[in-house]
């Protein structure tokens, strides 16, 4: 395949020929006799995106899901009218915030929807909400989990932590990522960084059949529990970061956080950490710093970052995964609901850079976007929902926003090109990136290639 008049970074105008699933030359080339020649007009061409923190079951299992939060759902009337489904098995919700109509109970589940199960996420993924005919089928089949909240004799129909404990008693079989891939397929995005803490051998298999069968053909890294070892793992899937997720409420003593890290370079294999809030921040340094720091240890999220964690994070060598798109999609709940003197704090960009620290982004899907064009113009924007404007000094230009998805995932610091020998996971821009700069947006990707094949093509309207 010879990729003609494709622009690439820097601006110059080349064509570039793929062979064997990678970039075999760049130049002024001429075509072999019938060879398949694609005209990219002077549109960019990019290495593929990479989604560097994800939630790849959850997001497909999303995809069927009512949506129950901001921006969609902002009121008690509109998540009445969200739940309005037809049927009468279990109706799914997900992304509620306690902004729309407080704390979720059974007793108001039911005045919502009586005649059928349902159940309700919380935005953070870490609670679940009942009504009482959902309550009822669960506990016919399961001893009560732990996590289910009681207020006396009664459950509150609030579930706390305890997945593993729902999706055996749901017996639920892992969802297909079919969907899943074509939708990332559009925007770009030919790779994956699954960081579900949860994840085990019995999940890498169910990943290694959706790749194996060409439902989710992107290539990704796979972190999650201490446990998962490299032979669990195959095909296009690598073992990926062991996953540390701390929470406020319940962290795990200095000495287990620790524990946890130095087991975790002792298999070889760096660490990523939970950080949502300041304390988990500041608690995950301590850890790291006391159990010393290996190549690709990394912060998830680091949502509220003052200025002496950013300067502990650069001097511990640390990388730092964010999400910008949240500042749009939750920052009118921000500007509500967090101090005025920690808004500043919110998922800072350039102050990272400006440290020396190194800098990616991850979707958080479906809690966040899967798009990655909607954070990089977040990133630039700093604008909220409403047009309100969070830490305006932490914007950062279009070309830094694109660099947040171009990093090399097995090695944060390294910045991918395209470059002969590079396997050919590309994103194919409809215009030149002067014109895309101004406008960042997935419908601007007009094809996407992995190891030089199609799985995207705009112009024929049709995933490939």
């Amino acid at each position: 395949m010879l990729i003609q008049n494709a622009e690439l970074e820097g601006g110059t105008i080349q064509n570039v020929r793929i062979e064997g699933g990678t970039i075999a030359a760049i130049g002024k080339l001429h075509p072999f006799d019938r060879e398949e020649l694609i005209d990219a007009n002077g549109g960019l061409l990019l290495p593929g995106l990479h989604d560097n923190h994800i939630h790849v079951a959850a997001l497909a299992a999303s995809l069927n899901s009512v949506r129950c939060g901001p921006p969609d759902v902002v009121d008690l009337e509109s998540l009445e009218k969200a739940m309005r489904r037809p049927g009468t098995g279990w109706l799914r919700g997900i992304g509620y915030h306690e902004s729309v109509a407080g704390m979720l109970d059974t007793a108001l589940l039911d005045r919502i929807a009586a005649d059928r199960p349902v159940r309700i996420q919380h935005r953070s993924g870490r609670m679940w909400f009942f009504n009482s005919a959902a309550l009822e089928l669960l506990l016919a089949s399961a001893i009560p989990a732990p996590g289910l909240e009681r207020d006396g004799a009664r459950y509150t129909g609030r579930l706390f932590d305890a997945d593993a404990w729902l999706q055996q008693t749901l017996r639920s079989a892992p969802p297909s990522f079919a969907d899943v891939g074509t939708a990332l397929s559009s925007m770009g995005v030919t790779g994956l960084t699954e960081m579900s803490p949860a994840n085990d051998a019995l999940v890498a298999r169910h990943f290694t059949k959706e790749s194996a069968t060409a439902s989710l053909r992107q290539r990704f890294l796979l972190a999650g529990k201490l446990e998962l070892a490299a032979h669990d793992v195959m095909d296009r899937i690598q073992l990926g970061l062991a996953k540390l997720h701390l929470h406020e409420a319940q962290l795990p003593t200095l000495d287990a956080a620790t524990a946890f890290i130095r087991a975790a370079h002792e298999r070889d294999r760096a660490v990523a950490v939970h950080c949502a809030t300041e304390v988990e921040l500041v608690f995950a340094l301590a850890a790291i710093a006391d159990a010393g720091v290996m190549e690709g240890d990394r912060i998830e999220h680091a949502a509220v970052t003052p200025d002496h964690a950013i300067d502990e994070i650069a001097r511990l060598g640390l990388a730092v995964i964010s999400q910008p798109h949240f500042i749009h999609e939750r920052g009118d709940t921000y500007l509500r609901d967090v101090d005025l003197e920690s808004q500043p704090l919110l998922y800072r960009l350039r102050a990272f850079l400006d440290a020396g620290v190194t800098l990616a982004a991850g979707s958080d899907a479906p809690f966040g976007n899967c798009d990655p064009w909607l954070s990089m113009a977040s990133a630039v924007s700093r604008q909220t929902q409403f047009g309100l404007t969070i830490g305006e000094c932490e914007a950062l230009t279009p070309e830094q926003a694109l660099d947040l998805y171009l990093r090399e995932p097995t090695n944060l610091n390294r910045r991918r090109r395209v470059a002969v020998g590079m396997t050919a996971d590309l994103c194919l821009l409809n215009r030149p990136w002067e014109a895309a700069r101004n406008s960042l947006s997935s419908a601007h990707v007009r094809a996407t290639l992995i190891e030089g094949r199609f799985v995207f093509d705009r112009i024929n309207q049709l995933p490939t």
